[in-house]
């Protein structure tokens, strides 16, 4: 009777996880979505907390303080890590995840070692072994690469100061070395247990060489391939134990990374093994210099008048407008235009900010309808007939250096070609070059005026300017 009870807790919990992420498919049903999957979660744990313990091991206090702190980290994180943080919370959420992965893997294999010493090379199945050391690989790598991937996004590694010679042979070493050890345990896995602490550090370090290399507008699709390590790394995990719940929450995780890293890919004009080794996005020339070119100026009042009277307006989010926290004012601006006559859209890039979806969701917590988003192609054929863009905060995916300059370390990346527009405003806080690291031609053209300044600041300013002229 109570292995039906926790079969059916479970078929309810993952039903949960698979109507939870449909949900989340559409910004109007993302928050409804988010807590079915969380229901769906909680059924997991409490259905899990009935299964009998293996040898008859009281470890419940253990467990309920274990989910009490994880529980209040979560509430508190919830309630005070800021939009603009969110990248980094979801990379420390990854690495949580693998390194959770890689301690009951290591407990596992522990246990194998023990009857291997005891009952020989038989004692344990081949596949479980592997499926175990697999886990333990996959969720070393999540890990270590998720907490690089935080430091890179809270500043704390400088891309410039941190570097790796050769960084693609040096992955490739690393993953040589780990798979050889890895048939190495399988083939003898009476050797000593010090072994499968050698392939997990030696994995470990791979998962930092990993990261390491990969900077400028790559972050969101190594984020988003993180994500999907750790969803393997579960999904491993619930093979191992047996656990559908585990094992379908991984598939659904790893798959639904998966699916939106290549999609990243192709955006970016990227190849998924180039993701793989770390070979991407990592060093390259730098874009020329602007040499004696001129940037011009604009002020809120002129840029507020070419607004008013124009026919058709696309912003261009990027991660200025999170740090901004510029959302709500880009989205008050937008309606008082829409109340005089003029056509406003929102042009994403699919890598605009630090994680997958980064812009959209800043939007949507703005209410901005989701009509009004445009993706990369729709939004290429909507500039050419637009009257003004204005770029706010975005920098690397309106370069144009990523079309027409070979020795850019952005060079064939698709971006959102704004200069087909009759006139482009780009408002920043100073001339600083974007995540890349390199110069966007774009502040030179004639057609473009920069607007200098904080984007909130800024944007309010506009909104003011622009009903004046009612």
């Amino acid at each position: 009777m109570l292995e039906q009870i926790v079969n059916l807790g479970y078929l309810v919990g993952v039903l949960l996880f698979i109507i939870g992420l449909r949900q989340l498919s559409s910004p109007s049903t993302a928050r409804r979505g988010n807590l079915i999957a969380a229901a769906g979660m909680g059924i997991a744990i409490l259905v899990t907390l009935i299964v009998p313990m293996d040898k008859g091991a009281d470890n419940y206090i253990l467990i309920l303080v274990a989910l009490a702190i994880g529980t209040a980290i979560g509430l508190i994180a919830s309630k005070r890590v800021a939009m603009t943080a969110m990248p980094q919370l979801v990379s420390l959420f990854n690495g949580l995840g693998g390194a959770c992965a890689v301690a009951i893997s290591v407990v596992e294999l522990n246990d194998y070692q023990a009857a291997f010493e005891a009952n020989g090379a038989g004692a344990i199945a081949s596949g479980v072994h592997l499926t175990t050391l697999l886990a333990m690989f996959v969720g070393a790598v999540a890990f270590t690469g998720s907490l690089v991937a935080y430091g890179k996004l809270q500043g704390l590694i400088d891309d410039r100061k941190v570097r790796i010679p050769a960084p693609t042979y040096v992955n490739l070493f690393l993953l040589v070395v780990i798979i050889a050890g890895i048939v190495f345990k399988l083939v003898a896995p009476v050797n000593p247990f010090f072994w499968v602490m050698i392939v997990m550090g030696i994995a470990l370090v791979y998962g930092i060489t990993f990261v390491i290399p990969i900077g400028g507008a790559d972050m969101p699709v190594v984020i988003s391939l993180l994500n999907a390590f750790t969803g393997v790394a579960a999904a491993l995990a619930g093979i191992v134990y047996g656990n559908q719940v585990m094992l379908v929450g991984g598939i659904l995780v790893g798959s639904s990374g998966t699916i939106l890293t290549v999609l990243m890919c192709e955006a970016m004009n990227r190849s998924l093994l180039n993701v793989i080794i770390g070979g991407f996005g990592s060093t390259g020339a730098a874009a020329a210099g602007s040499g004696d070119q001129v940037a011009r100026e604009i002020t809120v009042n002129d840029a507020a008048i070419l607004l008013r009277y124009s026919n058709s307006v696309i912003m261009v989010p990027g991660y200025g407008m999170a740090v901004a926290q510029a959302q709500k004012v880009a989205h008050e601006l937008e309606e008082v235009l829409e109340g005089m006559g003029v056509s406003v859209k929102y042009a994403i890039h699919p890598v605009a900010g630090r994680m997958p979806g980064h812009m959209n969701v800043l939007l949507a917590e703005a209410d901005v309808p989701y009509p009004k988003l445009l993706d990369l192609d729709d939004a290429n054929q909507a500039l050419a007939d637009t009257d003004v863009v204005i770029v706010i905060g975005a920098n690397d995916v309106v370069n144009p250096a990523a079309l027409d300059d070979p020795s850019s370390s952005i060079y064939g990346m698709p971006i959102l070609e704004v200069l087909k527009a009759k006139n482009t405003i780009v408002m920043k806080r100073s001339m600083n070059p974007g995540y890349a690291g390199i110069q966007n031609p774009l502040f030179f053209k004639e057609k473009n005026r920069m607007l200098f300044g904080d984007a909130k600041k800024t944007l309010q300013d506009l909104v003011a300017e622009v009903k004046s002229l009612e």
